[in-house]
């Protein structure tokens, strides 16, 4: 299995202002502007550290998900939520040939933590031998910052902050989340009762 982003998070959809209001940067001077690439970069990569934690897409884009063989026959659950739409799905053969499946031979059960595309009449259709299937979907909250939940917003600010302070750290190992943040995620995350059944 495999998740692929086929978009981006535009720079324009990124909290830059707030970012810079909430580390207390100067304003005002002819240099101002000259750390807003850096600054970007630290809100990418805690942005994407926020949605690994939780599974949760914070800003919307297209995403393909290729597998090789369905979860349960009939229906799939999807890595990430919240799923907007399943835009195609396509069976490909062992030569690399793709045949769409006719959008009325399934359909998304949205869910806040796990979604799932279900088969009309409870089965999917067959993936052949060493071939795969890829299901075209688009997920997030909404396009843009002002849709993402007030505490995972927060989160994804207080991490930028602490990889910008601790940008020089030379420590190795470690890795937790510190705890301001773990505590503003955790609602988010998926508990898992039983041992992958979904």
């Amino acid at each position: 299995m495999m998740l692929i982003e086929r978009t981006t998070v535009a720079a324009a959809a990124l909290p830059l202002a707030q970012f810079k209001a909430h580390l207390r940067l100067g304003t005002g001077f002819a240099d101002a502007g000259d750390q807003d690439a850096y600054l970007e970069t630290l809100l990418r990569a805690a942005l994407a550290a926020i949605e690994a934690r939780t599974g949760k897409v914070l800003i919307s884009r297209s995403f393909s998900y290729v597998l090789y063989g369905w979860r349960r026959g009939g229906s799939q659950s999807l890595p990430v939520a919240p799923v907007r739409a399943v835009t195609e799905i396509r069976i490909v053969d062992r030569d690399g040939v793709a045949v769409p499946v006719a959008p009325e031979r399934y359909h998304l059960l949205a869910d806040a933590h796990l979604p799932v595309v279900r088969g009309t009449g409870g089965a999917m259709p067959g993936i052949p031998f060493e071939g795969s299937a890829e299901i075209d979907f688009e997920a997030g909250f909404g396009p843009d910052w002002a849709a993402v939940p007030e505490d995972l917003g927060h989160a994804v600010l207080l991490l930028a902050a602490h990889y910008y302070e601790n940008r020089l750290e030379q420590t190795v190992g470690g890795g937790a989340m510190p705890f301001g943040i773990a505590a503003l995620t955790d609602r988010w995350r998926m508990l898992r009762l039983t041992p992958g059944s979904a």
